[in-house]
């Protein structure tokens, strides 16, 4: 396979997972009205509404500022696709899909429901107090583990050919 299909193909697979565990979560599991649903001692499932970007920042619910965000993610999609095209290493090929993936993903939850669907909560209790990261979803994962692969693969990734 080469890196171009496999990273195609990454994109596509955290694209279904994504939504797969979204409408799942939303309407058989329905996650709405079950309201925090403890997995394990430091992780639940919560449904959280984003309107904003990563981490929450920037909310806004109004119409101008949900189709700015849109045309920002799919100006970015298109960028990264060219990056994509043109990378010569697997990982950075598949890290390259894996965000893609995940930004088509919110994306689509952006179209359909005006925010994204974010339901993983991991949490840690240090005397007596709770703290909690932000509440997160499949396509934030992928888009984390591409950002991490680029990196890996930036730094620590076959050296390219040196010109004779």
């Amino acid at each position: 396979m080469t890196p171009l299909r496999a990273g195609i193909l990454s994109a596509v697979v955290t694209v279904i997972l994504d939504q797969a565990s979204k409408l799942w979560l939303l309407n058989v599991f329905d996650l709405a009205r079950r309201g925090v649903v403890r997995v394990t001692p430091f992780f639940d499932l919560v449904l959280a509404w984003n309107i904003g970007i990563s981490f929450g920042w920037l909310q806004n619910d109004g119409q101008a500022a949900q189709i700015a965000l849109m045309a920002v993610k799919a100006i970015a999609v298109v960028a990264l696709a060219i990056w994509m095209a043109r990378s010569h290493t697997l990982l950075a090929t598949v890290a390259l899909g894996l965000i893609i993936g995940g930004a088509i993903g919110n994306g689509i939850d952006r179209l359909a429901y005006g925010a994204v669907v974010d339901f993983a909560l991991l949490h840690v209790e240090i005397a007596g107090n709770t703290y909690n990261w932000y509440v997160f979803n499949l396509a934030d994962v992928a888009i984390v583990a591409g950002v991490a692969g680029l990196l890996y693969d930036s730094f620590l990734g076959v050296p390219a050919a040196k010109a004779p």
